[in-house]
């Protein structure tokens, strides 16, 4: 019996011992592996894998390494800054593998196909990485796999349909790639299937209806990619489903009655698609629906009454649709609502009293529709609403007094309506506000002087107003100030000098008002201000040298004023400014160029016009607009604070036209010179400025001719040289202007040939009136230069002889059958000119005739000329 035992443990001992010879030599091998792969990595010194050394033990002593019975089972070094490839992995030898975790670091490269030898895989997460290419297909032998994340890489090609074996795979998450073509139907086989992440990506072609019979499925998110055609229906029976997204798609058709089946559904975000019809009533079914999102899209007719019944929601954004009739007042019931957006619609009635019951609401967006009446003083109870929009509509009444309770406010709009009375004082307790926006009313009265206790204002736009009497100083009290728009108005007074002070400011639209006195003097370094628009007041004075310190200026309007000054040509080391306007003010004296290397480099709008400049135009001004030098697509609009609460706008004289233009920047390049008492010549380096739209000169004392490098200005609108001394002939270049609309060359000297092209043949006779040496369309028959006319001569001369010679003898004929009855007329008619000293009209006629008889000849003797050469050529 004791023999029995000894033997029995001598063969346990030797089993153990052999079974931990080859579970320690297995290990090894996967450890030399792993090293192998790290020594491929281009960070070797990376601290957290400084324990994977040789002398260590892989199991228990490297970082991320985990083992189950001496084999490596877990991988996971994520977000460890690894900067490498998956190229030299030892997929074969890591074959007990069940968790691999490498996301969050710097991998790059493909997915090798050798991926399919990790049979045990359960885990494979390489989201957040730099992996490019395909996935590979190989990846469908992977059965055991439940986890698979290879979102926010560079993935393209297809989703291969192999994935629809994993028959064991509970999340997929495939988002923000580059993958293209369809969602593959074989998805549908994975029966197992609780998350579903395809969002952002370039995937097309419509939703499989085999999606609607994963059962398990909670998530569905594929925002954000091609995808078009309906909703399939089946997605109605998705009893789980907690969270459906499909915004930002090219998804249409009307959205099923089947999705208020989905009692799960905590979020539904379907915006920014072309789904129309209306909204189903089934939606309010889904009593667990805290996000009813959709927006953007083409949906009609009213607001459900149902909607209301959804206690469970939190936001709920329906607008930039065509919705109409009136807002339900059964929306007073969503008493979780912290935002309601219904902007952009059709919506009319007056706003229901019952959202003064939503005491949870942050955000009420009802601006753009066509709600009428007053403003229900039960808002102004919400002393949770952060943002109320009620701009764009046709809302009347006065600002109801209980606004003053609003204290948590931090954006009053009310833009775009037919508000009347004063600027009630009671805003000025809403010490939480950030933007005030009531531009485009019938508000009137002075602006209050307590908006200046309002300390974190940053945003304060009142124009298109009535408001009267002066600017309060207090208002320079707001040190947070971003945008201060008063323009369009009837204030008065001058602008107070400590708005120079306020280094925060970005916007100072003063215009169409009637201040008066000086521009302010004191613009401090280091100031914040991009645009200073004061257009149309009574301003006097010059120009202040401390607009210099205003770095970021861009936007730059004087026009319209009495300002007295000379060419503020130290402006010109404003490198950001790309709007210069200065129309219709009492400057004087010639524009000199300040000799800097750098001068107005982005300027795009130049205005000078109707002013009092002289002597000859500078030409190195010109050859420092590099903003006009190129035609740049990419121009960006100033960005302002306050949610594109300002937009800039400037007059433009284009094509004899005042258009107001907004988003300025990005549409005209203009350059406005009329009504001074410019001399000298026009500048040739104007023809580098390829970027121009339109170039006004007009009523000046320009000499000499025309540059022919004006040819090169190729998308030119409107080209005005009129009422100057410009002589010689108009250059043929400027007819390869194509995209030339307007031209006024009238009123000065000029002669010969008008140039023909496919625009010039567009311009009427008042494009050349004044000019009496011009010949050619549309001013006379024909020009020796014409080169259609000269063709025809050519090839008709004979022909043409033969009509002169028929000509004259009928001229003769007819003035001898006249002339008993004609002399005695004619004869009264010279009397009565000599009587009367007015030969002018006898000299011009002959004049007239003169020229006709030598055109005449001159084509005749062409004709004969071109005629001999045919014959001598044949």
């Amino acid at each position: 019996m004791m023999m029995v035992s000894s033997k029995t443990f001598s063969s346990l001992q030797f089993f153990t011992l052999f079974y931990l010879f080859t579970v320690a030599f297995a290990s090894t091998e996967e450890a030399i592996a792993l090293l192998k792969w790290k020594a491929t990595f281009k960070n070797q010194n990376n601290s957290l894998l400084a324990s994977w050394t040789p002398s260590s033990d892989a199991c228990k002593d490297w970082y991320g390494v985990k083992c189950f019975n001496g084999r490596v089972n877990t991988l996971n070094i994520k977000n460890s800054s690894v900067i490498g490839t998956l190229y030299a992995f030892p997929f074969s030898s890591l074959s007990f593998l069940e968790h691999l975790d490498l996301s969050k670091n710097n991998f790059s490269g493909t997915i090798p196909p050798d991926i399919s030898n990790l049979t045990n895989l359960v885990y494979l997460d390489l989201n957040i990485n730099q992996i490019s290419g395909t996935i590979p297909p190989q990846i469908g032998s992977l059965a055991k796999l439940k986890i698979l994340r290879i979102s926010v890489n560079h993935l393209n090609g297809s989703i291969p349909e192999e994935i629809g074996y994993l028959r064991s795979l509970t999340k997929l998450s495939l988002g923000r790639n580059i993958l293209s073509g369809s969602i593959p139907s074989s998805l549908g086989n994975l029966n197992n299937l609780s998350l579903l992440l395809l969002y952002e990506n370039q995937l097309s072609g419509s939703i499989p209806q085999e999606i609607g019979y994963l059962r398990s499925l909670s998530v569905i998110d594929l925002s954000s990619n091609s995808l078009n055609g309906s909703i399939p229906s089946s997605l109605g029976n998705l009893s789980n489903l907690s969270e459906l997204g499909l915004y930002s798609n090219q998804l249409s058709g009307s959205i099923p009655v089947e999705i208020g089946y989905l009692r799960s559904l905590n979020v539904l975000h379907l915006s920014n698609n072309s789904f129309n019809g209306s909204i189903p009533a089934s939606l309010g079914n889904l009593n667990n629906l805290s996000f009813l999102l959709l927006y953007e899209n083409q949906l009609f007719g009213s607001i459900p009454q149902e909607i209301g019944y959804l206690r469970s929601l939190s936001n709920l954004h329906l607008s930039n649709n065509s919705l109409n009739g009136s807002i339900p007042s059964s929306l007073g019931n969503l008493s979780n609502l912290s935002e309601l957006g219904l902007y952009s619609n059709q919506l009319s009635g007056s706003i229901p009293v019952e959202i003064g019951y939503l005491r949870s609401l942050n955000v009420l967006h009802l601006g753009n529709n066509q709600l009428s009446g007053s403003i229900p003083e039960e808002i102004g109870y919400l002393r949770s609403l952060n943002v109320l929009h009620l701009g764009n509509n046709s809302l009347n009444g006065s600002i109801p007094t209980s606004f003053g309770n609003l204290r948590n406010q931090k954006k009053m709009i009310l833009n775009d309506n037919n508000l009347i009375g004063e600027i009630p004082s009671f805003v000025c307790n809403l010490t939480s506000l950030e933007v005030l926006y009531m531009p485009r009313n019938n508000l009137k009265g002075k602006v209050p002087q307590c908006l200046g206790n309002i300390s974190g204002l940053k945003v304060m736009t009142m124009s298109h107003n009535n408001l009267s009497r002066e600017i309060p100083s207090s208002i320079s009290n707001l040190t947070s100030l971003q945008i201060l728009d008063l323009g369009r108005n009837n204030l008065e007074g001058a602008i107070p000098q400590c708005f120079g002070n306020i280094s925060s400011l970005q916007v100072f639209d003063m215009q169409n008002n009637k201040l008066s006195g000086s521009l302010p003097t004191n613009f401090s370094i280091g100031s914040a201000l991009m645009s200073l628009n004061l257009h149309g007041n009574e301003l006097e004075g010059g120009i202040p040298r401390s607009l210099a310190n205003c770095k970021k200026l861009q936007v730059l309007d004087l026009g319209d004023n009495h300002l007295n000054d000379t060419f503020p040509v130290w402006l010109g080391t404003l490198t950001e400014l790309r709007v210069l306007r200065l129309t219709s003010n009492k400057l004087h004296g010639p524009i000199r160029s300040s000799g800097a290397e750098i001068m107005f480099p982005d300027l795009r709008i130049m205005d000078l016009s109707y002013n009092a400049f002289s002597k000859d135009l500078p030409t190195s001004l010109f050859q420092h607009l590099k903003g006009m030098r190129t035609i740049d697509q990419t121009i960006k609009v100033p960005s302002y604070e306050g949610g594109g609460a300002y937009e800039d706008s400037i007059v433009v004289v284009s094509k004899r036209l005042k258009l107001e233009v907004v988003r300025i920047l990005s549409l005209y390049t203009v350059i406005d010179l009329s009504n001074n008492k410019f001399e000298g010549h026009i500048p040739s380096v104007l023809g580098d400025l390829i970027a121009l739209r339109v170039l006004n000169m007009s009523h000046n004392g320009l000499k000499g001719h025309i540059p022919p490098p004006l040819g090169r200005l190729s998308v030119v609108e409107s080209l005005d040289i009129s009422f100057n001394q410009l002589s010689g002939e108009i250059p043929q270049q400027l007819a390869s202007l194509t995209s030339l609309e307007f031209l006024n060359l009238s009123h000065n000297y000029l002669q010969g040939c008008i140039p023909q092209g496919p625009q010039f043949r567009t311009f009427e006779s008042n494009s050349y009136e004044g000019n009496d040496g011009l010949r050619g369309f549309p001013v006379s028959k024909g020009c020796g230069n014409d080169p259609v006319s000269e063709t025809n001569y050519t090839v008709s001369a004979l022909e043409g002889q033969e009509r002169n010679s028929e000509f004259f003898n009928d001229f003769w004929k007819a003035a001898l059958m006249g002339y008993g009855s004609g002399l005695c007329i004619g004869l009264s008619i010279i009397y009565f000119l000599i009587a009367t000293g007015n030969l002018r009209w006898l000299a011009r006629t002959i004049e007239e005739l003169e020229h006709k008889i030598i055109m005449r000849r001159r084509k005749k003797q062409r004709g004969q000329r071109n005629y001999r050469r045919r014959n001598n050529r044949f």
